[in-house]
């Protein structure tokens, strides 16, 4: 029997998610939380096998900084990432976040419940647009790593990276380093010049392979 605790802030969803996932013999959801927080607590008194996690809360603390912190008080539980954007910095920063997996909303109800199960197991679960993405970034870190321009980075740029990759809006990058946040624009221009990047995104994703968040892919 997998132990699952849902933490969505939608009623509705939950009360869904519960019927459906207690249809299946082999499951059983054992709590329910509306913000991360309260996900948090219940998950540390329950001690479920999953945790499927709401990405977007914005009553409470949200599923990525939810997922953070528990993975740092439990590191032994598993955590499904449910969400509704299908963009790749999401999926990114769910797996920076520790979350053993990610699955669509608009998941068919038989994949959401092979995806439970898998992270149940200890395995990581991505959906297939992901997965696809992975493989395509997996196979552009070769075309990468023969024309990587990381070495062109000042210290200084590399700080600036991996606080953008962190999520850091300009001026709190400013007060972090002390520096004007016309320097901090002036940085980033320069780091998307020397790694010809275009977009935020893309920084992030490049920061993640370079291991400046403390992990790669």
């Amino acid at each position: 029997m997998i132990k699952i605790l849902l933490v969505d802030d939608h009623a509705v969803v939950r009360m869904g998610l519960t019927m459906l996932l207690n249809s299946n013999p082999d499951m059983q959801v054992i709590g329910e939380a509306s913000e991360g927080n309260e996900g948090i607590k219940k998950a540390m008194k329950l001690k479920p096998d999953v945790v499927v996690m709401d990405l977007s809360m914005p009553h409470g603390k949200d599923g990525l900084s939810a997922t953070s912190e528990l993975k740092k008080l439990m590191p032994e539980v598993n955590i499904l990432i449910l969400t509704m954007h299908n963009d790749e910095e999401y999926l990114f920063r769910a797996i920076q976040a520790g979350a053993s997996g990610c699955i669509l909303k608009s998941a068919p109800h038989d994949e959401l419940m092979s995806a439970i199960e898998s992270v149940s197991l200890g395995n990581a679960y991505l959906h297939p647009a992901a997965t696809k993405r992975l493989m395509e970034e997996y196979l552009g870190s070769i075309k990468l790593d023969s024309q990587d321009t990381f070495h062109l980075l000042s210290d200084r740029e590399k700080e600036v990276l991996t606080l953008v990759a962190k999520g850091y809006a300009n001026k709190e990058i400013a007060e972090q380093l002390v520096i004007s946040v016309k320097t901090v624009e002036t940085h980033k221009g320069n780091i998307m010049e020397k790694l010809k990047m275009k977009t935020r995104p893309e920084l992030v994703e490049y920061a993640v392979k370079k291991g400046l968040l403390g992990y790669g892919l």
